[in-house]
């Protein structure tokens, strides 16, 4: 059984979504996950902050679970982060990168189907092997939900995430 909310002005056409909530149990640990997701969760906090897509506003990921801000995708600046909800992956294949050789799938938001990023499978450099499980999103599909101090936050003239 799926829990969810439906997509605020897609649901006609994309169905449910799933907040955090779902994922979290009584004592802010992580309960188990529909077998049909592809990303994980971790233990939760009072942090409420969270990354949603731009396109359909489905929760992605938690504040606390972002690991860097220092990545290039290929629509520009994106975001490294140990844990996702509410996305898919597609089938993995070997990409030249930025910083060598590594095994990606891409990743695709289970509202609204749009490309997000990619899962790190394999990193074949031993430097790189932090990434392997980890998830990039690009800020081209990132919006900021949920107690964020909107006076700091920089914003584009679009109002993305810069």
């Amino acid at each position: 059984m799926i829990i969810g909310i439906t997509c605020d002005f897609l649901s006609w056409t994309f169905g449910m979504v799933k907040t955090f909530q779902v994922y979290l149990g009584a004592q802010g640990t992580s309960s188990s996950r529909s077998a049909s997701s592809n990303s994980s969760c971790s233990n939760g906090s009072d942090d409420d902050r969270t990354y949603s897509c731009v396109h359909c506003r489905a929760h992605l990921a938690r504040h606390q679970d972002l690991i860097s801000k220092s990545f290039q995708g290929s629509q520009g600046r994106a975001y490294l982060f140990d844990t996702v909800v509410n996305v898919s992956c597609g089938k993995p294949e070997e990409r030249l990168l930025l910083t060598g050789l590594h095994s990606v799938a891409d990743i695709f938001c289970d509202c609204c189907h749009t490309v997000l990023g990619w899962k790190y499978e394999q990193a074949y450099e031993i430097s790189q092997k932090y990434k392997e499980g980890k998830y990039i999103i690009e800020l081209a599909h990132l919006i900021k939900d949920n107690g964020w101090d909107w006076g700091i936050v920089e914003l584009d003239q679009r109002g993305r995430l810069y």
